[in-house]
């Protein structure tokens, strides 16, 4: 429903995180620190801190300087498979950070000491049955996820499309979509598959406010079709350009390395060599399939008017819309 000449959308999710529009930037590794977070806020949308790129001192400092950036919502992305994660809630709970989602683990373990410290929690899933259990755990929210997605994603190999009817006839609560997600466009389509916002990470990639590195923005701007590939199945599965690190990833399941091979073959902090420090050769390159689209790196807030712009123009055409 519009509000105030279409300036607005009032729904489950814009009341949920006490947003403008349903429109969620999604807390990513390497990209997502305050002055992104921030500007997505200031923008009407939900901003995240992307936390699990971060040492607990840091993510404290990061919710520091977005609260003095921005006096809208925001909120932070908490991996479960985090080393610290014990740390990192003391802090999301001391700094009445009012919004978490959590990702890449069991919402059970944390969502209950969350939701007493007054927290939105939102988890995130590539797959009905995991939408159940989330619901059945007490989250507020699910974010559902394609597999077109960057970074980590489920081993079903489930596409949006198929993906967001199949959670919305599952469960009961507010459902976001994920996944090959930038446009206005993709937002109305998601929406008429029974979501009630979209999370869109790639797209803000390539956004000035990104703390990436330009080298990696560029590459994901000059990114074509097909030049995004899912990896690393027998490990954690992530989606990647295709570059001389994974060359060797596909060298080394091509000859059915083990797991532990390919753990050593990962290293340390390949992920931050690549995205953070620029390396584009050896680096380890999340980005999602969409990426096929962004032709451009601008601020943070003209992405989001121009996806809701090209929302509201879809929803108000006579053929698609109301």
């Amino acid at each position: 429903m519009f509000t105030e000449g279409n300036k607005a959308f009032d729904n489950r999710i814009t009341r949920l995180f006490n947003i403008q529009y349903p429109i969620v930037q999604a807390g990513m590794l390497w990209a997502s620190g305050w002055e992104l977070a921030s500007a997505v806020s200031n923008a009407g949308g939900l901003g995240l801190l992307g936390s699990g790129s971060m040492y607990p001192h840091i993510l404290e400092e990061q919710i520091k300087k977005c609260k003095d950036a921005t006096d809208k919502p925001f909120g932070v992305n908490l991996p479960l498979l985090y080393p610290d994660i014990d740390k990192h809630v003391d802090t999301i709970i001391r700094e009445k950070i009012p919004v978490v989602f959590t990702s890449a683990g069991n919402p059970k373990i944390w969502t209950s000491k969350l939701k007493e410290n007054g927290i939105t929690v939102v988890h995130v899933v590539s797959s009905s049955k995991f939408a159940l259990k989330c619901q059945e755990a007490g989250v507020d929210a699910v974010v559902a996820e394609g597999f077109e997605a960057g970074g980590h994603n489920g081993r079903e190999e489930t596409t949006t499309l198929c993906l967001i009817p199949a959670v919305r006839e599952t469960i009961k609560i507010p459902l976001i979509a994920a996944g090959g997600i930038a446009t206005g466009r993709a937002m109305y389509a998601m929406m008429a598959l029974g979501a009630e916002g979209v999370q869109i990470g790639s797209r803000f990639v390539c956004s000035n406010e990104a703390s990436s590195h330009k080298a990696f923005k560029d590459a994901v701007v000059a990114t074509n079709e097909g030049e995004t590939v899912l990896a690393l199945k027998k490990l954690t599965p992530v989606r990647l350009i295709k570059n001389n690190f994974y060359n060797q990833v596909q060298e080394a399941e091509n000859n059915c390395a083990s797991i532990d091979e390919l753990k050593e073959l990962l290293g340390h902090a390949r992920a931050k060599k690549g995205m953070f420090e620029g390396d584009m050769n050896n680096g380890e390159l999340e980005i999602g399939q969409i990426s096929s689209l962004i032709k451009d790196i601008k601020p943070a807030k003209e992405i989001v008017d121009a996806i809701w712009n090209e929302f509201v123009e879809t929803y108000n055409h006579p053929f698609y819309g109301k």
